[in-house]
């Protein structure tokens, strides 16, 4: 996943209008069809469910076995998405406390809270001092409020650029946001495989294997 280039996913629809704002589900894997909690917010936007499609069927395998970051994790749909399709941990970061309690409930409900692990608190404070993460490679997904990528630039990229500099080789990282940001300002700029999904943009960049 290293060559720059911009498509759409099949049959090229962003899906209803009102997608976005109804309840993620559980795509592939074993907990298939499964859906999540979630209750419209405006700090809280789950990737819609047919990008979030997409984006797994370009991962593909690279999933399995790796312990998957869910920054920002609102609904945690992509780190429990990750968790069924193979993933063999997860944690999760998000800011507000009664949504971080709402992704340890499901997680019981899902039967996979053994293997997650729900960090509560400013994420972006994450680039000035990294929490316990497994020295494993990772699958990172950072699917904040877009506005976040306007309001606060520098944050967002150091935050990703501390991430990519301590992740192990094989890691996979991605990142949503919308036209209004440049993937240059991210590690390896060149490299980053963008992809339209309107308004959705999605980039993909892996850390190349020892």
């Amino acid at each position: 996943m290293s060559r720059k280039q911009r498509g759409s996913h099949s049959g090229g629809s962003a899906g209803p209008p009102d997608e976005a704002a109804s309840a993620p589900r559980i795509i592939g894997g074993e907990l298939r069809g499964r859906k999540l909690p979630f209750h419209p917010d405006p700090r809280t936007r789950p990737m819609k469910d047919r990008t979030r499609e997409a984006v797994f069927n370009l991962l593909g395998p690279a999933v399995r076995g790796k312990h998957a970051i869910d920054l920002f994790a609102g609904t945690g749909a992509l780190g429990f998405e990750a968790l069924s399709r193979g993933a063999a941990s997860a944690t999760f970061a998000e800011r507000h406390f009664p949504t971080a309690a709402q992704i340890e409930r499901t997680g019981e409900a899902l039967g996979v809270s053994d293997r997650c692990r729900i960090v509560a608190g400013n994420t972006l404070l994450w680039s000035k001092r990294l929490p316990d993460l497994p020295p494993m490679p990772w699958v990172v997904f950072c699917s904040p409020p877009y506005d976040l990528y306007v309001q606060q630039t520098a944050e967002m990229a150091a935050l990703l650029a501390a991430l990519w500099d301590r992740a192990a080789p094989d890691s996979v990282f991605v990142v949503e946001a919308d036209e209004r940001f440049d993937f240059a300002a991210l590690p390896c700029a060149s490299l980053w495989d963008v992809r339209d999904y309107p308004p959705a943009r999605v980039g993909l960049l892996s850390r190349p294997a020892d």
